[in-house]
């Protein structure tokens, strides 16, 4: 098998990233984002004769003067057909041959659970960081199925939301999503909380050809009111989409605005084709609301099986 550096056209990335199901962090346009904001990016692509058979996409920051950090999140990408120890090699061949500064750190978190490695996978590595937990919706239910998965307090705020009066949009507005974002940073500067720079959004939508491919915008606002009360973001990546970033005044937590949009997200999501929703991160410890309202969509909890050296 071959590895090859930075050469894989973007078409052919986003093609096999797309059919394999890979993360928002292996895409071509999370990559290109990086790179937008200034930051190193190397791609690797493996290939078994003329047969495309992995994608390593990797972050890579200066932690000191001459040390580096190289960052596979949620990689590498792989075709099923290769067994656990053909990855254990190619993943120890990628740290080998990373083409950045020997004084580095590279280290690699695989896209699935513990449980999920293939025996041999991981061999070689040492593990360095335990994973985090995701929550993650099949969207191939359908939504009478996906309903009935609904914690039964989340469906009633669902069902109060949807007897009130708002007005919801669920398309790919390049002002809503600018709107949000700006609130967005309102939210991090009252809360003291960080994130990636709300450029990368727009960085991520224009790395997408057209950029209205790169994501979903929902919306809710009263009647006859363009000002909205509340609103999410969700980025796409081939099949899947990830939930971003939302935001909500007084008026729209009060209306469970929240779940309306959610739900609203996902018929459209069906629709366009998306099959899996990562509604990101929980945190019952330092984020037990944000957590609770992810944990009562009754989708599945996945906890990464970590962060390897």
């Amino acid at each position: 098998m071959k590895v090859s550096w930075n050469e894989l056209p973007r078409k052919a990335w986003v093609e096999f990233h797309a059919q394999h199901g890979g993360s928002m962090q292996q895409s071509w346009a999370y990559g290109a984002a990086m790179q937008a904001m200034g930051v190193t990016v190397h791609r690797a692509a493996v290939r078994d004769g003329s047969k495309l058979v992995a994608l390593a996409q990797f972050v890579c920051r200066r932690l000191a003067l001459y040390i580096g950090l190289a960052s596979c999140s949620r990689g590498p990408v792989w075709h099923p057909s290769l067994e656990g120890p053909v990855r254990a090699q190619l993943q120890r061949q990628f740290k080998q041959d990373i083409p950045t500064r020997w004084w580095r750190a590279t280290l690699l978190t695989p896209a699935v659970a513990m449980q999920d490695l293939l025996p041999g996978e991981m061999q070689g590595l040492q593990r360095v960081m335990t994973g985090y937990s995701t929550v993650m919706l099949d969207l191939r239910q359908n939504m009478a199925d996906l309903r009935l998965a609904l914690d039964g307090k989340w469906r009633n705020r669902l069902v109060k939301s949807e007897s009130g009066v708002m007005q919801v949009r669920v398309d790919a507005d390049r002002q809503l999503c600018r709107q949000l974002l700006e609130r967005e940073r309102w939210q991090r500067a009252d809360r003291n909380f960080y994130g990636l720079p709300t450029a990368f959004v727009d960085a991520y939508l224009d790395a997408h050809e057209p950029a209205a491919q790169g994501y979903l915008v929902a919306s809710a606002s009263a009647p006859a009111s363009e000002t909205p009360m509340a609103s999410m973001l969700f980025l796409r990546h081939g099949r899947t989409a990830s939930y971003y970033i939302g935001w909500a005044d007084e008026e729209g937590r009060k209306s469970n605005a929240h779940n309306r949009l959610l739900w609203e997200a996902l018929s459209t999501m069906k629709q366009s084709g998306i099959t899996d929703l990562d509604l990101g991160g929980i945190n019952t410890h330092d984020l037990p609301g944000i957590s609770r309202f992810k944990l009562g969509t009754g989708g599945r909890v996945l906890t990464l099986a970590g962060t390897y050296f």
